[in-house]
């Protein structure tokens, strides 16, 4: 699938995105990983993988809610000579500051669904509330495969795909980790490991498709 080895993660500072930054890093494959991250991010784990692995990392400041942010990241990749093969897009949020998940609709707020759409990526919905995040992900999922289905004819060795990484422990998660069954619960490392493992398998017949963390098929 690798072309020139050069690889993406959007929301790299963190959590998965920095698991599987690390991990690609290890990757003898991988020439060079673009790792992106908020300028006013904690990036004390990036920085450490800088100096452990030199130029194979490139860390470059992205908010991808801010448009003027994009443009220029935007302007950064197409000096990218030979493009990039694999672009994970990690970032997300369900809740910061004074954004918390909604129990219920009269809890919805404009500004904080806003929020949430601006960053994040139905079938999987079995508890309801958390409005806000479930809904910014159909957003996602209805993006995800709409862009696919224009890749087609216009970048057509692209595939486009959704993946759900499983319960992770981090930041996002660790509220609400005393719902979690025994053994659902996965380290960045783990679940990582198995992101990779997917993405390294998908053909171009998978564009479009949301993925579990194992590659078996979700519905939408």
């Amino acid at each position: 699938m690798s072309q020139n080895g050069v690889r993406m993660v959007i929301g790299a500072n963190r959590g998965i995105g920095l698991a599987l930054t690390a991990g690609q890093l290890r990757d003898p494959r991988v020439t060079r990983v673009i790792a992106t991250h908020r300028q006013d991010a904690d990036v004390r784990q990036l920085s450490l993988l800088s100096r452990q692995h030199g130029e194979k990392l490139r860390l470059h400041a992205l908010d991808v809610a801010d448009s003027k942010s994009l443009e220029a990241f935007s302007r950064f990749l197409e000096q990218q000579q030979g493009g990039i093969d694999i672009s994970i897009h990690a970032a997300g949020i369900l809740h910061e500051e004074d954004i918390q998940p909604e129990k219920s609709f009269t809890q919805c707020r404009a500004e904080s669904l806003l929020r949430m759409f601006e960053i994040n990526s139905i079938g999987d919905n079995r508890l309801g509330g958390w409005y806000g995040y479930r809904a910014s992900k159909a957003a996602l999922n209805q993006f995800i495969k709409t862009l696919s289905i224009e890749c087609r004819t216009r970048y057509p060795n692209a595939s486009v795909v959704a993946i759900h990484p499983g319960t992770t422990d981090t930041d996002l998660s660790r509220p609400y980790q005393n719902s979690v069954k025994p053994g659902k619960l996965y380290t960045p490392e783990q679940t990582a490991a198995r992101l990779l493992s997917v993405i390294e398998a998908i053909n171009l017949e998978q564009s479009g498709n949301f993925l579990n963390w194992d590659g078996k098929p979700i519905s939408w």
